[in-house]
């Protein structure tokens, strides 16, 4: 008997060591995704402005400087997110949202100003948008598989946020689209 109770402790033990070993290595993954999102949006601060230079629409431009105003506040969500879970706010390059952000310098240097041109920065932007609105899901659900609701909840903020600012993206297209046909009609 003594042997089995020694074996189920054993047992025990290495359950609680692999999901602690899990744990360790889901919150590593957690941490590595903050780092990622942190330069995301790091990047976005820089180059919003630029956009809201570029566009031709006043509500896209003020969409662009509104959100530039949403993603700082975004940034210190996810330096409160490191704070919550006792870690420095370190930066881990984000190639995807370096490549996302050429795409939309390349539409400001290769377009003359028109509504056109604006048509091409809702698409870089909403880009952008579904990037980010995986990225924060993906970090949202690894907080909540480890039970760290508090970081979960900002990030679901956020969240929540970038899909507000997709929609209001449509909004604006369906002013700009039409007004990039007229343009284009009327210079041919």
């Amino acid at each position: 008997m003594l042997a089995g109770e020694n074996r189920r402790e054993a047992n025990h033990f290495n359950l609680n060591h692999a999901y602690s070993m899990s744990s360790e290595s889901l919150t590593e993954a957690l941490v590595e995704q903050l780092q990622d999102l942190l330069d995301a949006e790091t990047q976005l601060v820089k180059a919003l402005p630029k956009m809201a230079d570029a566009a031709k629409n006043d509500k896209l431009r003020a969409g662009f400087t509104d959100h530039l105003a949403e993603t700082k506040g975004h940034v210190d969500r996810l330096e409160q997110a490191f704070r919550l879970l006792d870690r420095p706010a370190k930066k881990k390059t984000c190639a995807a949202m370096k490549g996302l952000v050429k795409e939309g310098s390349e539409v400001i240097s290769e377009q003359d100003p028109s509504f056109t041109r604006d048509s091409l920065l809702i698409g870089a932007a909403q880009r952008v948008e579904h990037y980010e609105m995986a990225a924060y899901g993906t970090a949202r659900a690894l907080a909540e598989v480890l039970e760290r609701d508090d970081v979960a909840d900002l990030l679901q903020e956020t969240l929540e946020e970038e899909g507000a600012a997709d929609k209001k993206l449509n909004i604006v297209a369906m002013d700009v689209n039409p007004a990039a046909l007229e343009e284009a009609d009327e210079a041919a």
